[in-house]
């Protein structure tokens, strides 16, 4: 198995891209990996040239750039070469921590999408309080959908769910300001009605609120309303972690109570830590596209692998496809237009 991994992306490129890449050969002996950007930059990390290639590019997409032009004029970035390589038969997928909007534009332009795919989608998996998590999608790959997109997009989700998060029949949901079938507006109706008739675990709609209690494993959205949540929960969390440090470091007797109870926040810490998690699918393209998050350490570089690992050997691209294909027709009458 060969992935092809922009080494230039992210706010830690290319020490913790080279690093999580080491990793992941020593841990998957399938797989041979090739690190796309500055050679001599990237060589200063890698003791361990076992199994892992470098092409070498000086040409990076910043992340201030407009991600579709870049992608068309920056043809020997990091980025697009990564890409390139899934294009050409080279490698079977490719990850990036570089430039969201550029690595979309990557996907859809350099990889393709699959066909009958109306809109790819952007999915992390996110957190849970039992340590489950669920799949948010879409949170930014496009702004404005219909209620087919989100269809499609509960069909992917699903199917990833299954097959690499090992998740049995798993529970979709659609995200909505209320549980009740009435709720939302008409997109939201429209999308429940395509929902409910699909051969889904459809468990209804599920509020914001209720998202890190587990209510579903995959849960769908637009990717404007999906973009804001993804930041609320990332920006929360960030905020309830300092506001507890500032707390327990606020005196001598709340510093020996977090000594004692250092191996509890850790575990907690833990559960919450997207790193362990990987990095979040462009679902709908015809091989595995990974973005790993822009902060994105070594372990996170590795959970990506991993992560992109399963997609290839589950063959999910194939099984959404296969999925798309035979979607049964949908009386359009029941739905509400």
């Amino acid at each position: 198995m060969k992935l092809a991994i922009d080494a230039m992306g992210g706010d830690n490129a290319p020490k913790e891209i080279v690093n999580g890449a080491m990793k992941a050969v020593e841990a998957f002996p399938d797989i041979h990996i090739t690190l796309v950007g500055d050679e001599s930059k990237i060589k200063e990390y890698l003791t361990n040239p076992e199994r892992i290639t470098v092409l070498h590019t000086t040409e990076v997409i910043l992340g201030t750039d407009e991600p579709v032009r870049a992608v068309r004029r920056k043809k020997t970035a990091s980025m697009v070469l990564a890409a390139q390589q899934v294009a050409d038969g080279a490698a079977d997928a490719c990850i990036s921590a570089g430039n969201t909007g550029a690595l979309m534009a990557a996907g859809l332009f350099v990889v393709g999408r699959i066909e009958g795919i109306e809109r790819p989608a952007l999915a992390p998996t996110l957190p849970t309080i039992g340590g489950e998590g669920f799949l948010l999608l879409d949170v930014g790959a496009n702004v404005d959908a219909k209620a087919e997109h989100l269809l499609q997009y509960a069909i992917m989700g699903s199917i990833y769910s299954e097959k690499v998060r090992g998740v049995a029949n798993p529970r979709v949901g659609l995200l909505n300001i209320g549980s009740e079938e009435k709720k939302g507006n008409e997109l939201t109706k429209q999308a429940y009605d395509l929902l409910k008739l699909a051969n889904l675990n459809f468990v209804g709609n599920v509020e914001a609120r209720d998202l890190l209690e587990g209510a579903a494993d995959v849960v769908v959205t637009d990717g404007f309303t999906g973009n804001m949540v993804l930041k609320t929960i990332e920006g929360t969390a960030l905020s309830m972690f300092k506001m507890l440090k500032s707390s327990l470091m606020s005196s001598l007797k709340s510093k020996l109570a977090a000594a004692v109870l250092k191996p509890e926040f850790k575990a907690l810490k833990s559960t919450m830590d997207y790193s362990e998690y990987g990095g979040a699918g462009l679902f709908g393209l015809k091989a595995p596209v990974i973005k790993a998050h822009g902060s994105s350490n070594a372990q996170a570089i590795y959970s990506s692998i991993r992560q992109t690992r399963e997609m290839v050997e589950k063959n999910v691209g194939s099984l959404i496809k296969t999925s798309i294909e035979e979607i049964e027709e949908i009386d359009v009458t029941k739905i509400r237009l």
